[in-house]
């Protein structure tokens, strides 16, 4: 059997923050619905500066196209999320 990793690599602009609260507060929000809605495993990884971030989302199926599909799914999410902005974007299969 076949086992695929995906990873999901997404650099933020958070606009609206002005301290570390406001970021957590954003990230907090978007890694738990990710979790929620998507059933993948969300890491933050810094930078510790109010107004970016790092997430990694990743997933594992049998499946290369239903990794794709969950990983898009996730990105949809994440750019659907009015105080973030996208800057950079990689999705890599494992």
């Amino acid at each position: 059997m076949a086992v695929v990793v995906g990873l999901l690599s997404v650099e933020l602009f958070v606009s609206d923050a002005v301290s570390l609260k406001d970021r957590r507060s954003v990230v907090k929000s978007l890694t738990d619905r990710l979790a929620s809605r998507h059933n993948v495993a969300v890491a933050d990884l810094g930078p510790d500066r109010a107004n970016q971030a790092i997430l990694a989302v990743t997933t594992v199926a049998n499946d290369e196209a239903h990794v794709h599909r969950v990983l898009n799914a996730a990105l949809r999410l994440i750019e659907s999320e009015p105080r973030a902005v996208c800057e950079r974007v990689e999705i890599e299969i494992l």
